[in-house]
Formats: structure tokens, sequence, C-alpha cells
């Protein structure tokens, strides 16, 4: 019979990463139930959501700003503006100064996709979340902690 496993937290609810995991997955599948009838991914909302951000300030965004406005892999991100451009949701055009870079903008058609998705997930988020009440704004600032302390890695 084999050793028996051995866990460093004594319970499931004792271990951070555990229910971090839960959350997520619990989240995941609210945030597919109104992404799914506006024919758009979390992934995909992600990155329109950070390329709708950062077009307030700037109109040369590039591919680069958006994987790093979202802390997401490049690679990645390539993909999925493949996709999005493919739904009219984006355009890529060559950026005015820089060969090897992209200018991403939204289109008409995906700016309104990405404003009807931002209600709803906002929305959702607000229900979602709503139960930590006044807990909300410390279980922020530990999420931007956290974010802050591991992106890098």
């Amino acid at each position: 019979m084999p050793k028996e496993i051995e866990f460093h937290f004594k319970r499931p609810n004792d271990s951070p990463g555990y229910l971090l995991g839960q959350v997520t997955m619990l989240w995941q599948r609210k945030i597919k139930k109104v992404l799914d009838p506006l024919d758009l991914t979390q992934t995909q909302f992600v990155l329109l959501a950070a390329l709708g951000w950062l077009s307030k300030k700037s109109d040369a965004v590039t591919q680069v700003d958006i994987a790093t406005q979202s802390n997401a892999d490049r690679m990645m991100v390539s993909k999925v503006l493949r996709t999005l451009e493919e739904k009219a949701f984006i355009t890529r055009q060559e950026h005015e100064t820089d060969t090897r870079a992209k200018t991403i903008r939204l289109t008409t058609k995906g700016a309104i996709v990405l404003q009807k998705a931002l209600i709803e997930v906002e929305n959702m988020d607000l229900e979602f979340f709503g139960t930590l009440e006044t807990k909300l704004s410390s279980f922020n600032k530990n999420m931007v902690l956290l974010i802050d302390k591991n992106k890098n890695e």
C-alpha cells in the first residue's frame, strides 16, 4: 500500500490556492452565461476590454500593449486578436512608426458588443461579489497586491 499522501493544509478550505480555484471556476461559469449570447469568450472579452481601456488614452494601441494590460501571453493574444478580427470586432493595421507592430482598433461592431458585454459582466460581478459587501474593497486590494507581486514571474 502506498504511503499516505501528506498535505500542508489540514483541510481544502484552509488552502488559498484551492479556494481561489473554486471561486474562479464558479465565476467563469457565470461569465460564460453572460458572454455566450454576445459570441464572446472570457478571454476575448478581456482583450476587448483591455483594448477599450487603452484606446481611451491612445490611438496607437498595439498587441504588446494589450498583452501587458491584461497580463496575458503575447502569442495567445495574437491568436485571439485574429479571431476578433475575423468576427469584425477589431482591425489590425500597420503601426505608423514601428514596422514590426500593428495598431489595434475597435470597429463600430466591436465597440457595440464590448459595451453590451461590459454592462452584462459588470452587473454579474456586482451580483457575484456583492456577498462581500463592505469587504469588497479589501478583497480587491488584496487581489491587486497578488497581481503586482506575481505578474513579472
